[in-house]
């Protein structure tokens, strides 16, 4: 069943059910006492590329990123970290940062990730391709690596936006929870429209990107994950 409304509402809606439960990934916390109450990392909204902010704009300049803890010194403050989490924490912990609580960040993922998988499938590996769960590659590949055929699909997948040449791979898809403004185009080399269309709310659509595609630009679809190359 098709939610009728974008998935972006669901993926909020259930992270909040799934916080107020309290839950951790895999019940494996270690001896870090990584618990409940470490602070929690909001979703974050797609990224509109380097070197510009939402609106279009440019960005602010990049600062220089703070330096990490060694991984000999990647210790909790009681017990220790099974080898999984600190393979999770290495170069991922700035100086002067609790390990736990990057940790906790991580296991929260993996959190999300399960909940929504239950919830609907479709709407987690969404989810990764617009990177509203932030941070789910390294997560999963540490932390829960049950979902690694998530991070495949999701890595094959597209968010809304214009996606061109070498980005784009010939196949066939289908949308995740359109709006009724869901719309697409798909052009070729010399900026011809190959494809063009539009979905009503709540259902499904399939389309095909062919292999003379130079460009496809989707928008109020959310995401858009494969169902196979072509023949």
């Amino acid at each position: 069943m098709r939610h009728p409304f974008r998935a972006g509402a669901v993926v909020v809606a259930l992270t909040a059910a799934l916080a107020a439960c309290g839950s951790s990934s895999d019940g494996d916390k270690g001896a870090g006492g990584a618990g409940p109450s470490a602070v929690r990392t909001p979703l974050t909204a797609p990224s509109a590329g380097p070197g510009t902010t939402a609106s279009g704009g440019p960005s602010a300049p990049r600062t220089s990123e703070p330096p990490k803890l060694p991984s000999d010194e990647l210790t909790p403050a009681t017990g220790s970290f099974t080898k999984k989490q600190k393979d999770y924490l290495v170069d991922r912990v700035p100086r002067g940062m609790d390990p736990a609580a990057v940790l906790q960040t991580g296991q929260e993922t993996c959190d999300r990730l399960g909940f929504l998988v239950k919830a609907d499938r479709d709407v987690a590996v969404g989810a990764i391709v617009t990177g509203e769960i932030a941070d789910a590659e390294p997560a999963v590949e540490h932390l829960c690596t049950q979902h690694r055929d998530l991070l495949r699909e999701a890595a094959r997948g597209y968010a809304d936006g214009t996606h061109k040449d070498g980005r784009l791979r010939p196949g066939r898809y289908h949308d995740v929870s359109p709006t009724g403004s869901c719309a697409w185009q798909i052009t070729g080399a010399d900026g011809r429209t190959l494809v063009s269309g539009s979905a009503p709310a709540g259902k499904r659509v399939t389309i095909t990107v062919p292999r003379e595609a130079r460009a496809f630009t989707s928008t109020g679809c959310y995401a858009w994950l494969p169902e196979g190359d072509l023949g």
